[in-house]
């Protein structure tokens, strides 16, 4: 009589050859037994040794499915060639996400609600959607009107949107000196200069936007106030009420990126300061996933027009799909309950930089995903950027923000969110010995 082993290794043959595909389900360990001849002990074996080898995932009362792709081991670094620890992208995932998910979407799979979330929507969206957003981004007393909010189908297609509808071609836009990499690129595409504007411990300075705006016309300033990547600053309401004022008196409108700031519960976003000239951007691909995302704006009256037209210019419309998910997700709580497993998580990789990095000079802010390491000498950002891929952990230099011909700081920033926390440990470690050592040491080696 085979084993369960051979038995799981039968239905592992299937699932290879793809006789059984993702999503397919198992039949119930009682039929198995029965067409297989063995008893119900030794299918519940064999069923186990399919999970234990990621190949089929259990779902309580549904049954046993054979999975989206197999599970990879985390990686280590001790592991040869091809293993790589990524500290560049940053999508937190928390135990337990996929089954939230699961749960939220289970109801969008009834025929009739499935039927009504493939059609098409605008960058209005739906009714519901608005709403739901609205709440999502409630804050310190503020929550925007729903009927200022447009949807795209990813937080990037929001911005370049919006920037698109602010800033014409040839024209300015202030940006910090260190900003979102994405926006250089929004920026290149779409013909627009970008102009680096001094940031200090409070973010953003409100009187450099003032003297840059002297010397030749800004059409819009884009920045991020809460939890800066990557430099985890959060502008205090003080410096946002200046800031403000320097826009009123400009008559300048501002893109506030709020992709973290479900991270924090304070302060409130620049757009509940100055609603009249701020647009907020924001989307769900850090809240839920990347996978699972939808992006959004909330506009002020005067500009819905330009932003409406630049997304649908821009095929930028969101998936009915997603937006209809994304308002149940929210509707039920699920992404209330993943952004506070989030933040848990976020202070907890926060505790594991500080416990390996703590000697060096590294900017931080206890509840975000990123760290901002000003490198020791003599390292330089790029040689520090080889030396850590040679040891098969990617990191990101300061160049990719820094925008203009400012000096470049010699720095890197680390995201903190994407390894399994083990092997996060493990990396930085491994980082912490490289910058005690010396860039000539790898030519010893």
């Amino acid at each position: 009589m085979e084993s369960y082993r051979e038995l799981a290794d039968e239905v592992a043959a299937d699932i290879a050859a793809g006789r059984l595909r993702p999503g397919d389900r198992l039949p119930p360990q009682r039929d198995f037994a029965r067409r297989r001849g063995i008893a119900g002990s030794t299918a519940a074996r064999v069923y186990a040794e399919l999970t234990r080898r990621g190949l089929t995932v259990g779902e309580v009362g549904r049954g046993t499915f054979v999975r989206a792709s197999a599970r990879r081991p985390g990686t280590a670094l001790a592991e040869p060639s091809g293993t790589r620890v990524d500290l560049e992208l940053n999508y937190p995932v928390i135990p337990d996400q996929a089954r939230l998910l699961g749960d939220g979407l289970r109801r969008l799979l009834r025929p009739d609600v499935l039927e009504a979330s493939m059609r098409p929507v605008g960058a209005a969206g739906t009714p519901l959607a608005r709403e739901a957003v609205a709440d999502l981004l409630a804050r310190a007393g503020w929550r925007p009107d729903p009927a200022r909010v447009l949807f795209a189908g990813n937080g990037r297609q929001a911005i370049a949107a919006v920037i698109a509808a602010l800033v014409p071609p040839g024209a300015r836009l202030g940006v910090e000196e260190l900003t979102y990499p994405v926006v250089k690129t929004i920026a290149t595409r779409l013909g627009v200069t970008l102009v680096p504007l001094p940031v200090d411990e409070a973010g953003l300075v409100p009187e450099a936007v003032e003297s840059a705006a002297r010397k030749a016309p800004l059409r819009a300033v884009y920045l991020q106030p809460t939890l800066h990547n990557p430099l985890s600053l959060t502008m205090p309401v003080e410096r946002r009420a200046e800031l403000a004022a320097v826009l009123a008196r400009l008559d300048l409108p501002a893109i506030e990126d709020g992709i973290w700031s479900f991270l924090r519960d304070e302060p409130p976003p620049l757009a509940a300061v100055a609603p009249e000239r701020t647009i907020l951007v924001d989307s769900l691909s850090k809240r839920l996933a990347p996978g699972l995302t939808v992006g959004f704006a909330v506009v002020p009256e005067a500009v819905v027009p330009n932003v409406t037209a630049a997304l649908h210019a821009g095929g930028s419309a969101p998936p009915r799909f997603a937006l209809e998910a994304a308002a149940r997700l929210a509707g039920d709580g699920v992404v209330d309950s993943l952004s506070r497993g989030k933040r848990r998580d976020a202070e907890a990789r926060q505790e594991i930089a500080t416990r390996h990095l703590g000697e060096f000079a590294v900017r931080a802010d206890p509840r975000s995903y990123y760290c901002w390491w000003e490198l020791p000498p003599p390292w330089r950002a790029d040689t520090f950027v080889a030396a850590a891929a040679r040891h098969g952990i990617a990191v990101t230099p300061a160049a990719a923000f820094a925008v203009g011909d400012n000096r470049t700081p010699n720095a890197v920033r680390l995201g903190l969110a994407s390894p399994p926390a083990e092997t996060l440990a493990r990396a930085l470690s491994t980082l912490a010995g490289l910058a005690r050592s010396s860039p000539d040491d790898l030519l010893a080696e």
